[in-house]
Formats: C-alpha cells, sequence, structure tokens
C-alpha cells in the first residue's frame, strides 16, 4: 500500500526543487539534494516536479485538473455501464414475464 505523504510537506519539497533548481548542474541533483533534505524518495519528488511544470505549462502533459477530470469521467462511464447491464437483465426478464408462450 502506497504510503501517504502530507501534501504540505509535498508542495513545500516541490517549491524547494523549483527555487533552487539553478543552483545546481541539473534538475535531478537539485531532486536528490532535496529529497535528502526533506526525507522523501528521490522518485517521487522527481515525478512531483515533472507534474508542477506540466500544471505551469513549462512542459508537455496533461495537467492535474485535466486528470482529475479524466478520473472523473472514467467513474461516471463505469456507473452509467452497470446501470445499462442492470436495465438489459432487468428487460429481458420482464420481456420473458410478459411473453404469453411463457404461461
Amino acid at each position: 500500500m502506497p504510503k501517504v505523504i502530507d501534501p504540505e510537506l509535498k508542495a513545500r519539497a516541490v517549491r524547494l526543487v523549483l527555487e533552487h533548481r539553478a543552483e545546481y548542474p541539473t534538475t535531478t541533483a537539485a531532486v536528490q539534494a532535496v529529497a535528502r533534505q526533506v526525507g522523501v524518495g528521490k522518485e517521487s519528488l522527481r515525478r512531483w516536479v515533472a507534474q508542477a511544470d506540466v500544471d505551469a505549462g513549462t512542459r508537455e502533459g496533461v495537467t492535474t485538473s485535466e486528470l482529475e477530470e479524466i478520473r472523473r469521467l472514467k467513474a461516471e462511464n463505469r456507473r452509467l455501464r452497470e446501470d445499462v447491464a442492470i436495465l438489459k437483465a432487468a428487460t429481458s426478464f420482464f420481456v420473458g414475464e410478459l411473453d404469453p408462450r411463457n404461461r
């Protein structure tokens, strides 16, 4: 089960990397230094920084708000498919009940 990271800690770590990125030769070096300092995994922090760059528009990709909308729509789509399956089953049942040949 994934460890739940405090959103404030996550935001602070991303902010530190973005603010101090110019002081390091690469973004990877900045991520590693901040990850050690804050106590989070360097790969997790790297992904958070990449997502922050996407959200800021400095990198190509799907923004956080778009990802949330996609998740919401997929869940709604799943619920609607279940509703349709239930209605199809109910329709089949009632059609069979009303058929005079079954009496």
